[in-house]
């Protein structure tokens, strides 16, 4: 099958994915449900994903890609590090309440076997933090944070850009953020977290035995 091709149809499985997982939940969610809802076979769901659990992981990544991928090229690139944490600002935070976001979040609490709420984890924090830890990494590096733990450093600017928003949004106890407010929250949140961090004024290096365990 030809990549876009592919591509589409990946797209419309996806689609029929969440679909099915908003009727159904994710315990009656299965490859079957998926597969007729999207009118694709069975087969070709078990070739891509491999099973049901891998299908979500997939859906979880897809949603993160476009931050994945804003911080990859940061990191390649000999953008300052300062400007890259501002930009990621309201993307990751647009990705983190967007519908389907919160759908997969419901979804997830929902789910007795826990199996939806590991993936996210796994596909989501768990890939995106470490990346954000390297850009904090290299701000530290250059002289524009101090900070002794990156673990920490990075809970912080999460506590600070999403704290407990997202499920907020969940329970519907927030309506859905407009672009303006986004942005106007992740600019808050990067201000307080160069506060909460400032610019090191020694050029002795910080002691971090503990860098990379948080």
């Amino acid at each position: 099958m030809r990549d876009e091709n592919r591509a589409s149809r990946q797209e419309t499985i996806e689609e029929a994915a969440y679909a099915v997982l908003e009727a159904r939940g994710y315990a009656g969610a299965s490859m079957l449900s998926i597969a007729r809802a999207a009118r694709a076979s069975n087969e070709t769901l078990y070739n891509w994903y491999g099973d049901k659990n891998g299908l979500f992981r997939a859906l979880v990544l897809r949603n993160a890609e476009q931050v994945k991928a804003l911080l990859e090229d940061g990191l390649r690139s000999d953008r300052n590090p300062l400007d890259v944490l501002r930009a990621l600002g309201p993307r990751l935070l647009a990705l983190l309440v967007s519908p389907r976001a919160i759908q997969l979040n419901r979804a997830a609490a929902a789910d007795p076997t826990g199996e939806l709420g590991a993936a996210i984890s796994e596909r989501g924090r768990e890939t995106v933090g470490p990346l954000i830890g390297e850009v904090l990494e290299r701000a530290r590096r250059e002289g524009a944070l101090a900070f002794n733990v990156t673990g920490e450093a990075v809970e912080l600017y999460l506590n600070l850009l999403v704290g407990d928003l997202q499920i907020r949004r969940a329970i519907g106890g927030v309506l859905p953020l407009d672009e303006t407010t986004i942005s106007r929250r992740a600019e808050l949140a990067f201000g307080q977290f160069l506060r909460l961090n400032p610019a090191s004024t020694s050029t002795t290096p910080l002691c971090h035995e503990q860098d990379h365990k948080g």
